[in-house]
């Protein structure tokens, strides 16, 4: 790495922290006494999920996210929690430790998330995940609850 001011290649690391996407480092140049801030990203290797008819397809947060902003439209839950689901079950993807992973395991994960915050989002994201027929399958379902 190169100074910005000075082009220099010495430093010093002043200060390192770690936040959620990695390590970020305070670097003084040792030549113009400059300081920068550098950020390190973790990269985590490729999950591929694999869906019901046996095709596989790259794990996608963003496919999460529509999935739970369907579920959470007009309900009294902040984006905040939203988003904490999708980062607490892509904790659990890489603690597993797999290079796939079954869409219905991410589906049952993304339930019992749900269901904690609110009963009604539950309800209308089992509707989908589920491939409800009828009412009689919203019957059963609030049953459960």
């Amino acid at each position: 790495m190169n100074c910005p001011f000075c082009n220099s290649t010495g430093f010093r690391v002043t200060n390192k922290r770690d936040f959620p996407e990695g390590i970020r480092r305070r670097r003084e140049c040792l030549k113009c006494k400059k300081r920068v801030t550098t950020q390190e990203k973790i990269v985590h290797p490729d999950v591929y999920v694999v869906k019901k008819d046996g095709s596989r397809e790259k794990f996608d947060s963003a496919k999460l996210r529509r999935g739970l902003d369907k579920a959470f439209e007009k309900r009294p839950v902040s984006k905040e929690k939203q988003e904490r689901v999708i980062v607490e079950i892509e904790e659990q993807i890489r603690k597993k430790r797999k290079n796939e992973i079954k869409s219905k395991e991410i589906g049952e994960m993304m339930m019992k998330k749900i269901k904690k915050l609110d009963k009604v989002a539950y309800v209308r994201f089992a509707s989908v995940y589920r491939e409800f027929k009828d009412i009689e399958d919203f019957k059963e379902e609030l049953k459960g609850l």
